[in-house]
């Protein structure tokens, strides 16, 4: 069930207006019901993993807690049925594949198998959401809870199951748990979230979709600068197609009381690297760095093995992505860029850069940010290539044919580029979560929502389109 189809208008609109009737503990088996149905709309078998992990991780953090001596034996359960199920469904024909391609190096044949695997929607997000729970209740930062049917609520939650963001329990659980109280601002807020999200994804994302995928199928058939424009297309799709879902997700939820954290900050507004970490994707860096980074050692074990760590976690960042050698390269790119960025800073710490940064030194602001903007879209051609090869090809072609243009490429660069450029700088200058003020006329916002909507109907994609992420 696609957030930009009218089947899901009419599936939110039948559970809202059940939920504001109900009291609190109903409305939770309300969502609960809801939640199990939305997921199931794609693949009703996939419901059966997720209250597995539901089952598994519940028991586990309450036996953490009742049976301390045995706390890591129930972790590593936790760890294993997770892993194992994430493991199986997602890497199996990737690691199988790797393997016969090892042996033919060497001369050998191997008799190897792969199976027709289908990838459950989602289940890299709501993996890691309960695996986060059952090792924040192993150290101690997160009580266990009793209630069931609350905890299934968090794992199976359905404005953020498929694709984030990944909540932690000390966040979301004490909102399932607790009354929701329901207000206009609150509405009026969500409401807001939920068109700028659907103009990033519908407009925006789908909008550039065609261009992209012609670039990256046929690359032998443009020039370098047309090619290079295609990349930049590719970087508007994936964070209007991703932070649009992510808008229409907290919106969503906050119709119903329950605000869901923040996921993107204007992530191409970054100056460096490892801001752009610290904006992109918030609650997976996090993730990383609190369940991988951390625990392997961090910067606590010396200068070489901080760089290793680094380079360790952003490799299976990338292969947390997608079960291909393009996606790890993907990763070690940006483990790469962080390493060098974080030599270069030494020992100093970096704030997230504010408009009064800008305004004080412009030009310098521009190299910098531009500069980092270069090199995520050089690492977004190995994330959107079906292969390494295939990427090889695509920046080969780049480097051999440096002239030729395509003007429709450049005019929708041009136009689609604006547009992301005044809905983030306009929500960065004022620090906020959405190109509105809050407090700003409201027949003035109305018009301006209006003018997204009717670009909506009128330029957006009529068929509902995919969310990229659902295949992660």
């Amino acid at each position: 069930m696609l957030f930009n189809s009218w089947v899901f208008a009419i599936f939110f609109l039948a559970v809202f207006g059940l939920y504001v009737l109900l009291p609190h503990r109903k409305q939770n088996l309300l969502i609960l019901a809801a939640s199990y149905l939305f997921y199931g709309w794609w693949d009703s078998r996939f419901t059966l993993l997720l209250l597995l992990s539901t089952v598994v991780d519940y028991n586990c953090a309450l036996a953490i807690r009742s049976k301390p001596e045995r706390r890591r034996l129930f972790l590593f359960f936790s760890l294993a049925t997770n892993l194992g199920i994430l493991g199986f469904f997602k890497y199996f024909n990737f690691f199988v594949g790797s393997a016969e391609r090892v042996f033919e190096c060497f001369g050998m044949s191997a008799d190897v198998f792969t199976l027709s695997i289908i990838l459950p929607v989602g289940i890299s997000f709501y993996t890691f959401q309960t695996l986060a729970y059952t090792i924040d209740v192993y150290r101690g930062q997160t009580e266990p809870t009793r209630d069931f049917v609350s905890f299934a609520v968090y794992v199976a939650y359905f404005p953020q199951l498929v694709a984030g963001p990944i909540e932690r329990a000390s966040h979301l659980l004490p909102l399932i748990c607790k009354p929701r109280h329901l207000s206009w601002d609150r509405a009026y807020r969500a409401v807001l979230l939920i068109i700028v999200g659907y103009f990033k994804k519908v407009f925006i994302a789908d909008g550039v979709a065609p261009l992209v995928d012609t670039c990256f199928d046929f690359p032998e058939a443009f020039g370098g600068v047309t090619l290079a424009l295609g990349v930049f297309l590719f970087a508007l799709q994936i964070y209007g197609d991703f932070s649009g879902y992510t808008d229409i997700a907290r919106g969503v939820s906050g119709l119903m009381g329950i605000d869901l954290r923040l996921n993107f900050k204007q992530p191409y507004l970054s100056a460096n690297i490892t801001e752009f970490w610290r904006r992109w994707h918030i609650s997976l860096s996090s993730w990383l760095r609190d369940y991988l980074y951390g625990p392997l050692g961090g910067n606590r074990k010396g200068v070489r093995r901080t760089y290793l760590n680094l380079m360790l976690t952003m490799l299976l960042g990338g292969l947390w992505h997608g079960a291909g050698w393009n996606f790890v390269v993907w990763g070690g790119l940006h483990g790469v860029y962080l390493a060098v960025h974080k030599f270069m800073l030494k020992d100093r710490r970096i704030s997230l850069t504010t408009a009064a940064d800008i305004s004080s030194n412009p030009a310098s602001y521009f190299v910098k940010a531009l500069s980092t903007f270069i090199l995520v879209c050089f690492s977004w051609v190995f994330f959107r290539a079906a292969s390494i090869g295939d990427a090889a090809e695509f920046i080969a072609g780049m480097a051999a044919r440096p002239l030729g243009i395509s003007l429709p490429y450049l005019v929708y660069a041009v136009f689609y580029g604006c547009c992301v450029f005044l809905v983030d700088y306009s929500t960065f200058r004022r620090d906020a979560e959405t190109p509105f003020a809050f407090d700003a006329p409201r027949p003035l916002v109305g018009a301006a929502c209006g003018l997204m909507i009717l670009l909506l109907f009128t330029i957006g994609s009529p068929d509902a389109q995919p969310f990229i992420y659902f295949q992660f």
